[in-house]
């Protein structure tokens, strides 16, 4: 039987939604599905090799003036980062990472040695609309 496939497209790039995406991530590898995820505008400037996973660097898309609250919270609760959930979720099925290629170069990435070792490639628009065609489940974070 063939693993059910998720298609994201990761297009925030804020600490808060991005580590939403982690989370679900993480169920997505619990259910053993195949996953691709597509990195659009916002999103590739968090997968950065300069921003990653310095929270610091990340903003927060909901309640902004909380985000000190929305950190100490996490760190007490010994939540993983954004990062930590992403490279778990990568060890544990097939998750293939898709940097969009106008949207890293907006950032100044134009190589993928430019973003974090979580990303396998660079893709156009096509890519992503061509997988979310074929997704069983597809999410726009």
């Amino acid at each position: 039987m063939e693993n059910k496939k998720l298609c994201m497209a990761l297009f925030s790039g804020s600490i808060d939604k991005l580590t939403a995406a982690g989370i679900i991530l993480s169920g997505a590898a619990a259910d053993d599905m195949d996953v691709d995820i597509y990195v659009l505008l916002q999103g590739a400037r968090a997968f950065k090799k300069e921003i990653g996973d310095d929270a610091s660097k990340l903003s927060m898309a909901e309640y902004p003036h909380l985000k000190d609250e929305f950190m100490e919270s996490l760190a007490k609760l010994k939540v993983c980062t954004w990062v930590e959930f992403f490279r778990q979720a990568k060890e544990l099925t097939n998750v293939k990472i898709h940097i969009c290629g106008l949207a890293g170069k907006i950032w100044g990435g134009e190589k993928l040695e430019d973003f974090i070792d979580l990303a396998d490639d660079i893709v156009g628009i096509g890519s992503y609309m061509t997988a979310a065609q074929e997704a069983d489940v597809h999410l726009f974070i």
